[in-house]
């Protein structure tokens, strides 16, 4: 990426991105010039099959190690511009804690697969309806009702009961209080009405008193911990501002704000998403809290994404590259043609979200000849990402009544000319890749921006819209090719037949999977 210009006037502004794998902190411009980055990794815990943890603490010790310096690259007169500080997060992963912040067990996190059975009695479309979410894997709720009958008074013992972003706030200002846009996605929230609903919170085992306090997004929640404004040697106080979960936040750092355009995060997972003014629910999307104040937005979401490619190359692929990517896999899936010459991919590898939402789905790989090699199960692992990609667009513009007319693309998988290429083509839309990599941090830096009025756009303090307009920045477009688009419509349309016919076979894997668990001991306490 070429160096950028850096705005010589306006204030600046810390946002911060705490995701599955990592913190990361930026400094940013009124202009979207990202000055500084910096980065931890946080460690991913697997005590037992499908089940996923963090430890709470390296929430918390990554934001603040992260924010640090990259305050401390920063000369004085710049440190006086600092304005605010913004949060997006890891969406749906929660822990419990004591009143002063202590975890009283590891965090759960959005893509554990532990409550299947909580989600098949829990799961119903009034719940689907009052929370936005259909049942899947990724919703608090369900996680929460595994611990209240797997880890009896784990839960009630708690003094808080919260998500990442609340957490980092409380560590941040004092105040247990998080954005309504991050709260959301536990699956606890009447989401109409932006309160916590009495009905799910008795399903999930959890009090109204234990939930953190609700603020709406790009509003200030309160003011920087005197003792962190002298850690880091800043001139002043300022606000930490409500944020948003980091796929909302990916949207708006794109200014993905009209429903006409869609964000797409080809990342460990792939989500894509379209802005709306008014509330609705769908079978085939899950409904969020906009970043933008009163308005929400229309998400699908696929479990393996970028995920899927790298275990590929990790299991399959060059030892040596360690799952990295492979320039001569990608030059010998190229040669492939579209199709992978009859080889078609389920890729349920992680479970199916949209648009189906099992969570006992599997993968599949359907069409083996003695023909077929490496390169083309990677194609047809790519080809079968957008193949689910376009049918869960179609879901969105049917919510939506509006015809997407560009996919604005983030994430790892964007580096991948080929697999960029794949999915305009099996979409039959242009992607234009955004320039920052931090994608989530830049739309959490635009609620900060617009919560402290910096682009005066005579709308109030609260202008999302105009500061993600005046911040995003793009790159190259990938154009479709329409004589593919209509080859690959053909092939999806086989490769749609395979789910209804496979799901008695995932069903009976599943049997045998309870039947048969995993010896692998659980560890619910707190681990380093």
């Amino acid at each position: 990426m070429a160096e950028q210009t850096r705005s010589t006037e306006g204030p600046l502004v810390v946002a911060l991105d705490s995701s599955t794998t990592s913190t990361k902190a930026i400094v940013v411009d009124v202009d979207g010039n990202v000055w500084e980055t910096a980065k931890r990794e946080i460690q991913l815990h697997t005590p037992a099959m499908d089940h996923y943890e963090h430890n709470p603490i390296r929430w918390w010790e990554t934001s603040r190690d992260t924010i640090a310096e990259v305050l401390s690259r920063l000369a004085p007169a710049d440190k006086e511009r600092i304005g605010a500080i913004g949060i997006t997060q890891q969406r749906e992963s929660f822990a419990p804690f004591a009143n002063d912040g202590t975890p009283q067990r590891n965090g759960i996190l959005w893509l554990d697969g532990r409550a299947t059975e909580q989600i098949r009695r829990y799961g119903t479309e009034h719940v689907h309806q009052l929370s936005g979410k259909p049942a899947g894997v990724t919703p608090a709720i369900y996680k929460m009702t595994w611990v209240k009958e797997n880890e009896p008074g784990v839960l009630e013992d708690a003094d808080k009961v919260i998500d990442v972003g609340g957490y980092i706030t409380f560590q941040l200002t004092g105040r247990w209080a998080t954005s309504e846009a991050s709260a959301d996605s536990l699956g606890l929230f009447d989401i109409e009405n932006r309160t916590w609903s009495d009905e799910l919170l008795e399903i999930a085992g959890v009090r109204a008193d234990q939930m953190a306090e609700l603020v709406p997004p790009a509003q200030p929640v309160a003011e920087l911990k005197p003792e962190l404004v002298e850690a880091w040697g800043l001139p002043h106080t300022v606000p930490v501002v409500a944020g948003l979960g980091d796929g909302q936040a990916a949207g708006i750092g794109a200014a993905a704000i009209n429903p006409e355009i869609a964000y797409l995060n080809l990342g460990t997972a792939v989500n894509a998403g379209v802005e709306s003014p008014t509330y609705a629910y769908d079978s085939g999307v899950r409904t969020l809290v906009s970043g933008i104040p009163g308005e929400y937005v229309f998400e699908v979401l696929q479990s393996s994404g970028s995920y899927l490619a790298g275990w590929f190359r990790e299991a399959l692929g060059d030892p040596k590259l360690l799952g990295e990517p492979d320039p001569a896999l990608d030059e010998a899936a190229a040669a492939i043609p579209p199709g992978s010459e009859g080889l078609i991919t389920l890729p349920y590898w992680n479970a199916v979200q949209s648009p189906y939402w099992n969570p006992v789905a599997r993968g599949a790989v359907v069409g083996w000849r003695g023909t077929h090699s490496r390169a083309h199960m990677y194609r047809s692992i790519l080809e079968s990402i957008g193949f689910e990609m376009r049918f869960n667009l179609d879901s969105i513009e049917r919510r939506t009544g509006t015809r997407i007319t560009t996919l604005r693309a983030m994430g790892g998988g964007t580096r991948s000319k080929l697999w960029r290429q794949i999915m305009a083509d099996t979409a039959g839309l242009p992607i234009t890749t955004c320039v920052q990599d931090e994608i989530s941090a830049l739309g959490a830096a635009a609620l900060a921006m617009a919560a402290i009025g910096a682009h005066g756009s005579g709308e109030g303090p609260n202008d999302v819209a105009t500061s993600a307009e005046a911040m995003a920045h793009f790159g190259d477009t990938t154009e479709p090719d329409t004589s593919l688009h209509d080859q690959y419509k053909d092939v999806a349309a086989v490769q749609r037949r395979l789910y209804p016919q496979l799901q008695d076979v995932f069903e009976d894997l599943h049997i045998l999977s309870e039947r048969y668990p995993s010896t692998k001991p659980e560890s619910p306490k707190v681990e380093d």
